[in-house]
Order: C-alpha cells, then structure tokens, then sequence
C-alpha cells in the first residue's frame, strides 16, 4: 500500500517571492527520484529526513494564518513522488487558499492528474531533453521534463518555467532551450542563480530557493 500522509522535510509559514504576485507558506515535500548535483536541498532527496514535520500540525499553521496569506506553494524535494499530495492539496484548497505547485516534471501522468486542482505551476526544466540524464542520474529524464511542459502549457494553469544556471551546462545549451521554450509557447521563463546549500551538518537546513538571476518573457 502506498503512503497516503503527506511526508513533510521542512515549513516556510510566509513568503512574498515564491508564488508570484502573492502571499504565501510554502511545504517542502520530502523525497525526489531525481539526484542533480547543484541540488539547493539536498537533505530533501531521501524519502525519509531527519526532522520530518507531521502533516496535520502543518495544516493546523496554515488553519492559523489563513486571514494573512493568499496561497500554499508545494515544493521539494519533488512533490510528486508522494501519494499524499492530492489529499494535501485538497486539504489546503478547503482552507481558501490558492495552490502553488513547484516540480521537476518527473511524473507527467501524476502532474496531469493534479493540473485541475492548480492555480499556479513552478516548472523546473533543467536542459535540452538529450542531456538530461547527465544531470539527474535517470534515464528517460529529459523525455518526462519536457512532456510534463507539453501537459502545462496545454493545461492553461498559469505557468513559470525555471532553469538552474548550473556552470556545467554550456551557454549554448541554454541558448538552445531559450529558444526550444519559446517554439512551445513558453512566456515565463526564469534563469536561476546556482546557489549550492552552505548548511554543515548539524545546522538548520536551509530551506531557501535559489535566488533569479534574470528573467525572459
């Protein structure tokens, strides 16, 4: 049977930049199939961390604060991979609250399904689809990504496209991508500063996101 709760490693309760033009928290998902190099969170990747956060004592926070803020913004790790995250989501929808999703794209049939109840998408698209694997470790990667990004640009749900500036991507990749994104019908793409976590052992996790270098519309 699979895990029906909501497995959270780590709670923003506010936050102006993480769903835009709104206020929001933000739960960060634990676990992700994926193992990027330049990851912000790595403590995120294990299905299981060390300081796990119990679902219903988060919901009680977002119950708490629902007068101050407009949205929740599910983050990881890679939200995805859980099977709680629908009933999480309808939990916090009940709430009033707008939806934030940001993903990795690495579970296109799972995104489609969650797309109807979203009112926002973050869209990591880490590469040109050939060059994935080098990245994430998995094969196949690159082909998830990017038909993930074919089910939210045809979903109609408002959507950023993110790219992590990783110095081992050539600049004429992201040339590339720019380019392939907007033959899609890409609006919103975001270039992100690699900022590699500086959290040593012991120490609280850094639950930031990577800071934006520049954006193209």
């Amino acid at each position: 049977m699979p895990d029906s709760s909501l497995r959270v490693g780590g709670f923003v309760p506010f936050t102006s930049i993480d769903y835009p033009g709104e206020l929001a928290a933000v739960v960060f998902c634990q676990g992700c199939p994926w193992r990027c190099g330049y990851c912000h969170n790595p403590h995120l990747l294990p299905a299981r961390g060390h300081q796990m956060l119990d679902w219903k004592d988060v919901l009680a926070q977002l119950e708490q604060r629902r007068n101050f803020l407009d949205a929740v913004v599910f983050s990881g790790g890679e939200p995805t991979t859980q099977a709680g995250l629908p009933q999480a989501i309808r939990d916090a929808k009940r709430l009033g609250y707008k939806i934030g999703l940001h993903t990795a794209g690495c579970y296109p049939e799972r995104l489609e399904k969650l797309l109807p109840m979203l009112d926002w998408v973050g869209l990591d698209i880490k590469e040109l689809p050939q060059h994935y694997e080098s990245l994430t470790g998995v094969p196949a990667s690159g082909a998830r990504a990017w038909e993930s990004l074919a089910l939210a640009l045809h979903s109609g749900v408002p959507l950023q496209v993110r790219t992590t500036l990783d110095p081992a991507i050539p600049g004429h990749h992201i040339r590339q991508l720019e380019g392939q994104l907007r033959e899609m019908g890409v609006t919103w793409h975001i270039l992100q500063e690699c900022r590699p976590p500086v959290a040593e052992e012991g120490t609280e996790a850094d639950l930031s996101l990577p800071h934006l270098a520049h954006v193209i519309r």
